[in-house]
């Protein structure tokens, strides 16, 4: 990059922050154009910070997908709405997302927090294509009654409607400054951790009601073998006995879906052949365990 360009290069980190299952997570899949964050139509899927890199002509756009703010039960739970408060600083833009109806006293009590910070806000109506015009300009005007918001912006995340503009609007509003990460680089994810998530994603598409929220997945085995085979051996962690006999399922069939579809997803991912083993591994109330929290990355 010669000297103009580092003059006129733009580059900035965004938040995207909302209650939970509001699509967060389907948005930043959709504006790098690959899967990076897992999603299922169970609310709280998203227990980390999740970092996605956005490289355009003149521009790259480092977007943080973050937990669902929500009321907690547990220490899991305050780490995740911790995580989500963290993205509010040190951040040049703020997404804040919402679904187009309310607002939800969850959406009022975020934008109680946004009061609090310095940093231009994007308010982003996801889920247009189910709601018509007229519903969505009522909405808007509610919204803009709450709070100054700098843009508001319209989207689909699952369509991909709108995400032209949304990407214009933030290279229009983000400093000049540098090129923080390679180009040919989307995450900053280990491997590992991206293994796991996929893993934990296909057993809340393939569970019910509340088991999805006592699970944790851990690698405890990654082996690359000279052939190009990597053997990843993963340790699924439950609460209760009870659990763990619906995740394996009868005759072991769930675990085998669940590995068979993980295995598929982590090949495509690492473009490489994979061995999977899956252990199911009760741990009591794990979720309120601060120690075993730090061990499994919740931080």
């Amino acid at each position: 990059m010669n000297i103009d360009e580092q003059n006129n290069f733009h580059s900035g980190y965004v938040s995207i922050i909302g209650r939970p299952n509001v699509g967060k997570s389907t948005l930043l899949n959709a504006v790098l154009g690959e899967k990076i964050a897992i999603v299922s139509p169970k609310p709280q899927t998203t227990r980390n910070k999740i970092v996605g890199i956005k490289n355009l002509p003149g521009a790259q756009i480092i977007f943080m997908d973050t937990p669902g703010i929500h009321k907690p039960k547990n220490k899991l739970g305050e780490t995740m709405v911790r995580i989500a408060l963290d993205a509010f600083s040190e951040v040049d833009i703020i997404l804040f997302m919402v679904e187009p109806q309310g607002p939800e006293s969850g959406d009022i009590a975020i934008i109680h927090q946004l009061k609090k910070t310095r940093y231009p806000v994007f308010l982003l109506i996801n889920k247009i294509d189910t709601v018509k015009k007229h519903e969505l300009l009522i909405l808007i005007d509610r919204y803009k009654n709450l709070y100054p918001f700098q843009e508001i912006i319209p989207v689909s995340a699952l369509k991909q409607d709108g995400i032209a503009v949304l990407l214009k609007k933030i290279c229009d509003t983000v400093p000049v400054g540098p090129k923080y990460y390679p180009e040919e680089l989307i995450t900053d994810q280990l491997e590992r951790f991206m293994a796991s998530e996929i893993v934990r994603e296909k057993i809340m598409r393939m569970t019910e009601q509340e088991l999805p929220y006592s699970v944790a997945v851990e690698v405890q085995k990654w082996e690359e073998r000279e052939d190009g085979l990597i053997m990843i051996s993963c340790n699924i962690y439950i609460e209760r006995e009870s659990q763990k006999a619906i995740i394996i399922g009868k005759k072991g069939a769930l675990l085998k879906a669940v590995g068979s579809a993980a295995r598929i997803e982590m090949e495509k991912l690492l473009n490489a052949k994979i061995f999977l083993e899956l252990w199911v591994k009760v741990k009591k109330h794990w979720r309120d365990d601060p120690q075993l929290l730090k061990e499994l990355g919740y931080k």
